[in-house]
């Protein structure tokens, strides 16, 4: 069956220009996890909350949990190849209710989309300064650093505007310079330092610089910690999100979800035990003037000039991981806003003629992203909460299908299925979420004061009581999920969803 006889069977016309390989799907997923740019931007997270051990075992063994994720997710993505994604998975599983949980997960994954957008360019801010600074000696400052973030993310609506084509030649590019920048990062690093920690503080020394000292704190730093990793590991829903625009999108997207996840834990394991090998000064690193203790530790194992031209490397890869954000969050939005979801969705689902690409869609998430990182001007935890948002975000809309399918007995599996392993998998994955959900609202910080509050909790229990709120209200009488948009509706009338 074509691709676009699928997508109709599904109840969609094809709007979005179909440009994508299967190498340009993964290439999307792979940008948005990147390496690069999470594990470094966030690595103060864990070198603070529980130190090398949370850093290189705890990326391994959170890698481990997010590839059970990754798999049933793409199980239900071979399925359902859909734009929505998540939420239309959703409103196709559940055997009652279904609009309501198109509404819930839909919501999440909206919130964790512009989220996880923020805290990307966030963190390509913060790189950015520590480059400017070695560069030009810039001082840097909050101020500047949102200044530096607002360039980059509306260059990244500007590409996304352009068109699919430059965001899947960007894609490809970026897919091989992260692959190329690993290289050469761990090369310098195993290479150049005089000095380099005993292995075995690489994978076993714990720190706890977070100000608790109840009785195990030092574990409770550890488990904090793990939101490096776990952070990291998100925007791999892109696949699915870019499927309408992907050529044999049934096999394609499954598998971009499913490889962009493993060769991150792969390539970020040699990269977090390079970079942990090479640390010479802790505590200076840990409290650099630079706000980013990889930068530090890259100066000082490998000089000066070396040192900024790895940072450089980072730089650009965070650079494309935050374009390639912007552009399943703005697919996303479009699908969400096709089914009437969004306030406004008349202007949101829009589709630019010439460029095929949900121009309205893309500017509505890069205004979002910059509202989500304003507090960073008076709260220093700011970036941590945005990283904490993205998650509990993304994964609660990453596993509600994933439990929706457990309790589907005749779901049919697409051309990409787990076969046998389906139902442990899955099964494994839903209490992981749960699991993260609960620790990564706990405070990270002692003591608690307005400037170390992980307003986490706070800005989910808005989004989940808004969206409550408005479902009760109204959107319970209109909205009744994902809709049919053929080229036949004027005749019909306005269709929900097909039995999928």
């Amino acid at each position: 069956m074509s691709d676009e006889a699928r997508l109709a069977q599904l109840g969609y016309q094809q709007e979005l220009h179909r440009r994508l390989s299967g190498f340009s799907n993964f290439a999307v997923s792979f940008s948005i996890i990147s390496i690069l740019a999470g594990a470094i931007t966030s690595y103060g997270i864990a070198m603070t909350a529980g130190g090398p051990l949370a850093i290189t075992l705890g990326w391994l063994f959170v890698g481990i949990m997010v590839t059970f994720v990754a798999l049933a997710m793409a199980e239900v993505c071979s399925a359902y190849p859909t734009a929505g994604a998540l939420y239309w998975w959703a409103a196709a599983l559940a055997k009652r209710n279904k609009a309501a949980w198109a509404w819930f997960v839909g919501w999440f994954n909206f919130l964790g989309e512009v989220a996880v957008t923020a805290a990307i360019d966030f963190g390509a801010a913060i790189t950015t300064s520590a480059f400017l600074s070695l560069t030009f000696d810039m001082e840097v400052t909050t101020g500047r650093t949102f200044l530096i973030f607002l360039v980059i993310i509306v260059a990244h609506g500007l590409l996304n505007t352009f068109g699919v084509n430059l965001v899947r030649l960007l894609s490809d590019v970026s897919a091989w310079w992260h692959l190329a920048g690993v290289a050469v990062i761990v090369a310098v690093l195993a290479v150049v330092p005089d000095n380099h920690k005993p292995i075995s503080e690489v994978f076993f020394e714990v720190r706890n610089e977070t100000g608790f000292t109840f009785g195990g704190a030092a574990a409770y730093a550890v488990l904090i910690g793990l939101l490096m990793a776990q952070y990291t590991y998100t925007g791999y829903d892109a696949s699915a999100h870019v499927a309408e625009e992907t050529h044999d999108a049934a096999r394609a997207a499954p598998r971009g979800i499913v490889m962009s996840v493993v060769v991150s834990v792969l390539a970020g394991f040699v990269l977090l035990f390079a970079i942990t090998w090479s640390i010479q000064d802790y505590e200076a690193e840990r409290t650099t003037e630079l706000a980013l203790p990889p930068a530090q530790i890259f100066i000082d194992a490998a000089g000066h000039d070396t040192g900024t031209f790895l940072l450089f490397i980072c730089m650009v890869a965070q650079w494309f991981c935050g374009m390639a954000s912007v552009t399943a969050n703005s697919r996303m939005a479009y699908a969400f806003a096709r089914d009437g979801a969004l306030p406004g969705s008349r202007l949101w689902k829009q589709v630019n003629p010439r460029t095929g690409t949900p121009t309205n869609s893309i500017w509505l998430c890069v205004t979002i992203s910059t509202l989500l990182v304003l507090p960073s001007l008076w709260n220093t935890t700011a970036y941590l909460a945005a990283t904490s948002i993205a998650v509990i975000g993304l994964y609660i809309a990453y596993v509600g299908p994933v439990f929706l399918r457990r309790l589907s007995p005749d779901f049919q599996p697409g051309p990409w299925s787990l076969g046998r392993w389906s139902a442990p998998i899955g099964w494994i994955a839903i209490a992981w979420v749960v699991i993260i959900c609960v620790l990564f609202v706990l405070p990270t910080a002692s003591p608690i004061t307005a400037s170390t509050f992980n307003y986490t909790i706070v800005a989910v229990a808005v989004v989940l009581g808004a969206a409550t709120i408005w479902w009760f209200a109204s959107a319970r009488k209109w909205f009744t999920g994902p809709k049919q948009n053929l080229i036949d509706k004027a005749a019909h009338g306005e269709q929900t969803m097909p039995d999928a």
